[in-house]
């Protein structure tokens, strides 16, 4: 086959500039067309990366030689079309080197104009010889089952329970994993000797992750293995199977074990259901074969003739999806031998939607779109019968000619009424197709038009056309705008662009607000101050609550003028307070804008139908040009997570009814919510069995009564004592600020840094803010001190400037041994000397040493009060009762954190401070 060099013509005006484009590993520079944006060009370099590099090793295969003209993608794309020049040369399609060199210039300058773009291909797997020969008789493609046949019906259920099973074990596996990782992190977060850590008895948060994992189903010798430190990672996905293919003859025959079977299977996984075998084997045919799309707006715009762009992409990308079927790869050797005899292509037309929509004739007319898909499978069915004469029919063409011819037949007497240019030049080419296939056969049994791919319509720069459009600038921000296809139709029209792109985009100020406005709030109280404070605000938030809330707004002008309190506040937001949920609601839409076109007031006429619905369109513009194609539509129904066999049944019934060739059917996976209320069922403990002493125990018996209260935020008072604490951590300054409420128990604390980063002063008063929250929401102290003591990181050491406190393993640690010491009288987190006043403790003081009263006494809290006379005595300070033990032994030190609190407590030795129970020798 031979080409002229048409596209390359046209591909000379392209400007290219420079971009540089962020990989997973670099940043690199290169070369790309000046509309591109950054992800489309991100997106072509990997799928480069991901595609095969064998070139041919035949006799009289052209080398590799780096092609003229600026390396745009650096080189990928000239690359990629020499390999494919080179197998076209190899297998026999081109005549020559210079027919090949022209056959990939105009590849490339189809991708560089933006008209076309392949899918994408396996990098390696099987492939059948491009010289082999053909095997005698059909074949017939594996993963279709037709469930008219019961031995077939058997084993698609057969897989249908595997399939259930694999992904409720992937699911549990998960869970298993999960709670083997806090087995492993509750030993490597134990402080203390390896033994005591990684003892379940003597470690009790080992404990509870030990009996966690042992309930999700870990055995004994997994947890050993986590308790050990060996890793558990969750299961990789499994690779994404081919969607399988099942043909359901007759939906509506008495016997519904076909349709149950099929409505079973798409419950457990994504199912492809066609109501006859061929369209069952095309849509299977489908998932192995190369692919690309040609987009419609960028023909009409780029190429002069409409009609000679189609026809030349076609002849073009069929060739060089020819190509891509002898040398590419598939899943495994039975697809590969099936690919080689079907040979299927697919040459998809998008953007027909935004094509239509520019047209200023009016209306959308789809006639003229199914012309154009007709146009192009006629010209690429007449591309495959210039290739079997080059070379020969499929294997599989004698058994597909009867029902390709009458299909070209069908869609011939179907394109007679057409009065367009476009629609004569389809009528046109189908005859020619029917005649050249009816006269060579075609080298493909298989031309689709209509197939769906994300990634390579992303390459391609086309998305489905909706209202709203986000976009990259030149210089690299990311706005969003009107659709352009959709204000050169609203223009087109006669309609109001500007109040298009009000309705949709929004204003973003209350000026004009019908609920809200300047007026109304200035009514409530609000001065120019406010408004103005709102009003920048608005420019860059994303929710009318945002900009009515503090800092925006002052906490006096809230509380002052506008007469809402903190607790309000927190319960029902300011803007609840100040308008009705409708009200709200309409000031939302005046500022952002609308979801979309749908509900516009101003639409023209002529557009109201498709602005209402845009998918709908698009939808209604596949299924009108899927006669076009040897793939059937196969539409995506997703059901509801709570659907059951019945609804399954019932939606492929209706499918076949409406005439439809094919569905995809599926049901949504449950979310993070539960769809199942179970009841909170405690379970049966068995009864403890009876001592057996001669003497009956006296029992304690222990009633407990579970009260639930309401939680609510226990205020502060306004004037309120505490204390302060300056300590050093490590040489690092530390400021504790104490709020109390007015029996004394801690209300608030306020933690302050010296010198320290601004992130990390910021991130220690935030946290002191959410642990004063918690205490005036009702959280007791004692949880705050258990879960933050001994806590390690920096800074860490050495504690000054406490009485109590000589050293601490981090700020957190030092923090709450320093209010467990002051207000819970847990003086076992206390490891300095004491001072001079606790004269029976390790320091050096005097009992008769008397303190006045202003050391502890705020003079300017007591307003005076206060008489100068007053003492403390140190007899008069509160003593711990004394605590009757068995074991009157004195403490020794802890091997691990240093304290004189190390006890024995019968048979072992167990630390106070610390919590470990370490094993004392000698």
């Amino acid at each position: 086959m031979r080409f002229t060099p048409f596209l390359t013509d046209l591909s000379a005006s392209v400007v290219c500039e420079a971009r540089e484009i962020e990989r997973a590993d670099r940043v690199i520079r290169v070369l790309a067309p000046a509309g591109w944006s950054d992800a489309r060009v991100e997106s072509w370099l990997d799928w480069y990366d991901q595609s095969p590099d064998d070139w041919p090793r035949l006799e009289g295969a052209p080398t590799r030689t780096a092609a003229a003209g600026p390396p745009v993608l650096d080189g990928a794309l000239d690359r990629w079309a020499a390999r494919l020049a080179a197998w076209g040369r190899s297998t026999g399609i081109f005549p020559s080197a210079i027919a090949a060199d022209t056959f990939a210039s105009e590849l490339v300058a189809s991708v560089i104009l933006g008209l076309a773009a392949p899918s994408s291909v396996l990098a390696e797997g099987a492939r059948t010889p491009p010289a082999a020969e053909d095997q005698p008789g059909p074949t017939r493609n594996a993963t279709v089952f037709d469930l008219g046949d019961a031995g077939v019906r058997a084993r698609f259920e057969s897989d249908t329970a595997r399939r259930r099973t694999a992904r409720v074990t992937a699911h549990a596996l998960s869970g298993v994993t999960r709670t083997l990782r806090a087995v492993t992190d509750a030993v490597r977060r134990c402080d203390g000797p390896a033994s005591v850590c990684s003892d379940p008895a003597a470690n009790p948060v080992l404990g509870r992750a030990a009996l966690a994992a042992r309930r999700a189903g870990a055995d004994d010798t997994a947890i050993l293995d986590a308790i050990a430190g060996r890793m558990f990672s969750a299961p990789e996905p499994e690779p994404l199977k081919q969607t399988r293919v099942v043909a359901v003859s007759d939906p509506d025959s008495p016997m519904d074990a076909p349709l149950r079977a099929a409505a079973d299977g798409c419950l457990a996984d994504d199912l492809v259901v066609a109501f006859s075998v061929r369209d069952a084997e095309a849509a299977a045919d489908l998932a192995i074969a190369p692919g690309c799309a040609i987009a419609l707006p960028a023909v009409a715009a780029a190429v002069p003739d409409m009609i000679a762009g189609l026809d030349a992409l076609a002849r073009l990308w069929t060739t060089a999806l020819e190509i891509e079927v002898a040398c590419g790869f598939a899943p495994d050797g039975r697809l590969a031998r099936r690919r080689h005899a079907v040979r299927p292509v697919v040459l998809t037309l998008v953007g027909g939607l935004d094509w239509l929509a520019s047209q200023a004739a009016g209306a959308i007319n789809e006639t003229e779109f199914v012309a154009a898909s007709s146009l192009l499978a006629a010209s690429a069915s007449l591309a495959s019968s210039e290739l079997a004469e080059t070379l020969r029919p499929a294997a599989d063409w004698p058994v597909a000619a009867e029902a390709i011819l009458a299909a070209l037949a069908a869609r011939e007497a179907r394109l007679a009424d057409l009065t367009s240019d476009l629609g004569r030049a389809a009528a046109l080419r189908t005859a020619q197709a029917h005649a050249a296939a009816s006269a060579s056969g075609r080298r493909q049994c298989l031309i689709a038009t209509l197939a769906s791919d994300a990634e390579r319509d992303l390459r391609l720069g086309v998305a489905p056309l909706s209202g709203l459009e986000v976009f990259q600038t030149r210089d690299g921000e990311i706005v969003r705008r009107l659709h352009p296809t959709l204000a050169a139709a609203i223009a087109a029209q006669g309609g109001d662009v500007e109040g298009a792109e009000r309705w949709l985009l929004g204003r973003r100020t209350l000026g004009d607000s019908p609920a809200l406005g300047h007026a109304e709030l200035s009514a409530k109280g609000f001065t120019e101050l406010e408004l103005e404070a709102v009003e920048t605000a608005l420019t860059h938030v994303e929710r009318l609550e945002d900009a009515f809330r503090p800092p925006t707004l002052e906490a006096g002008f809230i509380r002052d003028v506008l007469g809402i309190d903190q607790k309000t506040l927190i319960q029902g937001g300011l803007l609840a307070q100040l308008a009705s949920p409708d009200e709200i609601a309409a000031a939302t839409e005046h500022v952002f804008g609308h979801q979309d076109l749908s509900a516009w007031p101003s639409t023209p006429m002529r557009l109201k139908t498709v602005l209402a619905d845009l998918d709908g369109a698009a939808a209604a513009l596949i299924r009108a040009a899927e006669p076009s194609s040897d793939v059937a539509d196969m539409t995506s129904v997703e059901l509801p997570s709570r659907a059951g066999i019945g609804a399954a049944m019932a939606m492929l019934t209706q499918a076949a009814s409406e005439g439809r060739r094919a569905i995809r059917l599926s049901r949504r996976q449950a979310a993070n919510q539960p769809l199942l209320l179970l009841p909170d069922v405690e379970p049966a403990r068995r009864a403890p069995e009876p001592a057996p002493s001669p003497r009956p125990a006296k029992t304690e018996r222990v009633v407990e009564r579970v009260i639930e209260r309401v939680r609510t935020r226990r205020k502060l008072p306004d004037r309120r004592k505490g204390y302060i604490q300056k300590a050093a951590v490590g040489g690092h300054k530390v400021y504790i600020h104490t709020g109390e409420y007015e029996d004394g128990e801690l209300g608030e604390i306020f933690i302050d840094m010296h010198k320290e980063g601004a992130a990390f002063r910021s991130l220690m008063n935030n946290f002191a803010i959410a642990v004063s929250i918690g205490l005036q929401y009702g959280v007791p102290l004692d949880e705050f001190v258990d879960a933050f003591v001994l806590t390690r990181f920096e800074p860490a050491g050495r504690v000054t400037g406490n009485d109590s406190i000589g050293s601490a393993t981090s700020i957190l640690d030092y923090i709450f041994r320093e209010l467990g010491v002051s207000y819970l009288d847990r003086h076992e987190l206390a490891n300095a000397d004491a001072e001079p006043l606790d004269a029976d403790g390790l320091g050096s003081g005097k009992a008769d040493e008397l303190v006045p009263a202003a050391r502890f006494i705020s003079k300017g809290f007591a307003r005076g009060a206060t008489p100068d006379n007053l003492v403390v005595l140190p007899f008069g300070r509160r003593t711990e009762a004394p605590v009757v033990s068995g074991d009157h032994s004195e403490a020794d030190a802890c091997p691990a954190c240093g304290d004189f609190t190390l006890q024995q407590r019968g048979a072992a030795w167990i630390c106070d401070t610390c919590g470990i129970a370490p094993q004392m020798r000698g």
